[in-house]
Order: C-alpha cells, then sequence, then structure tokens
C-alpha cells in the first residue's frame, strides 16, 4: 500500500497560524521536504519537531522527486511545506505532486496561512471572480508587454514580486494601465509592521517614490 503525501501550511510570519492539525501532521510524518534546509530545520526545531529532513527546490526538483516519490511508494508518510504560507505557490513542489497524483498516491491538503487570500479579503475588490497571475517577468521589455496584455483583465487580480522590484513594477504600471486603476498593497502581513494599502496606482507611485517601503507584499489589483 502506498503512502500519503500532505501538503501542509505553515505561517506567513505570525507564529500563532500555525494550526494544531498541521504541527500533529508534521510530528507523524515520516519525512518533512522542505524548499531551503536551513529554513526548514529552523522552523520544525522551533516547533520541537524531529523528522527527516529532504531538500525540494528548483536546483533539485528533478532528483529529489523521484526519491521522494520512491519513499511514498514504500508506504511512507511524506510532508511538503514550504518557507512559509501554502506551499506550491511560486514555490517548487508541483512536479511532486503530478508525480503523485500519476502514481495513485493519496494527496492530503493541510490549510492555513496563505498572503494571497489574506490579501485578496482585505482588498475590498470584487473577489467573485478572480486572477492569480502571479510574478511578471524580471526582464523589463516583457514585463510591459505582459502588462498591456491584461490591461483590460475584468477580474480582481493577484500580483506577487520581489521587494526590490515593487517600485519598478508600479513604474511600469502606471504606465501601461494609468494613475486611477485601484490597488492593494498588503505588506509583511500577520506581522507586527503589518501594512494595508487602499490606494490608486498613481498616489502608491508617489508613495514609493518618497519612502523605502521594504518586506514581503502582494499586489491586489481591481478588475477594469
Amino acid at each position: 500500500m502506498s503512502g500519503i503525501l500532505y501538503l501542509v501550511s505553515i505561517p506567513i510570519g505570525n507564529q500563532h497560524d500555525f494550526t494544531p492539525r498541521a504541527l500533529s501532521t508534521l510530528q507523524n510524518v515520516d519525512l518533512v521536504v522542505v524548499e531551503e534546509y536551513k529554513e526548514g530545520k529552523k522552523f520544525l526545531d522551533l516547533n520541537k519537531i524531529d523528522k527527516p529532513i529532504e531538500e525540494l527546490n528548483e536546483h533539485n526538483e528533478e532528483t529529489s522527486t523521484l526519491e521522494i516519490l520512491q519513499v511514498l511508494i514504500e508506504g511512507k508518510k511524506v510532508a511538503l511545506i514550504s518557507d512559509c504560507g501554502t506551499p506550491l505557490f511560486s514555490d517548487p513542489g508541483l512536479q511532486l505532486v503530478q508525480s503523485a497524483i500519476q502514481n495513485r498516491i493519496k494527496i492530503v491538503p493541510i490549510p492555513g496561512a496563505s498572503s494571497i487570500l489574506s490579501a485578496l479579503v482585505v482588498s475590498g475588490f470584487n473577489i467573485e471572480r478572480f486572477l492569480y497571475y502571479g510574478w511578471f517577468s524580471p526582464k523589463k521589455e516583457i514585463r510591459k508587454k505582459e502588462l498591456y496584455e491584461i490591461r483590460n483583465i475584468r477580474y480582481t487580480l493577484i500580483v506577487m514580486e520581489t521587494p526590490y522590484r515593487l517600485h519598478s513594477l508600479m513604474e511600469d504600471v502606471v504606465k501601461a494601465w494609468g494613475t486611477k486603476r485601484r490597488v492593494c498593497l498588503a505588506l509583511n502581513l500577520t506581522m507586527k509592521d503589518e501594512l494595508i494599502l487602499n490606494t490608486t496606482t498613481g498616489e502608491l507611485l508617489q508613495k514609493l517614490t518618497k519612502e523605502k517601503i521594504k518586506g514581503e507584499y502582494v499586489l491586489i489589483f481591481e478588475g477594469t
């Protein structure tokens, strides 16, 4: 009988967002798969979880997937966590999930913190229909093209970006979409310095030009 793959959500900042079920799951699996060994070990140690660890990231995804799949085929229980939040969103692991499905291995999601959903519900925008766009290209010319391609989408739009590219991204957004588009910047969610800005694209760019805003964030844009 094959094992079980658990997709375990962990906190995005505030450690109180770690659910009892998630804790129990990690305490009872045979192997914990982490994105980066150092971060994963730090989190497990914080919660007094002593389990074998396997690293799975963009550098070793193919080989690690095969190794982890073999552990599952042998009937063991494996938990996948990311550095923070819910696994697979802008994180490695999709290949493992697809392989598990192909091999008819049971997959169990353990829900919890998600920066995407947290940002979405505080945006004030219509969330009956929304589009998770994820990451724009780091190359400026390609990013501009992507922005023009989706500028007329009617659905609420979820965008992720690295902290150091926020200002340059918003410069491109204003050029492509104008200054009046409503936007919500959700910064350092669940942490002491959490910041929620409900504003316009033009006003946000002005603020970013005047102030240094640093941290992990999600951008939510209102549909046209």
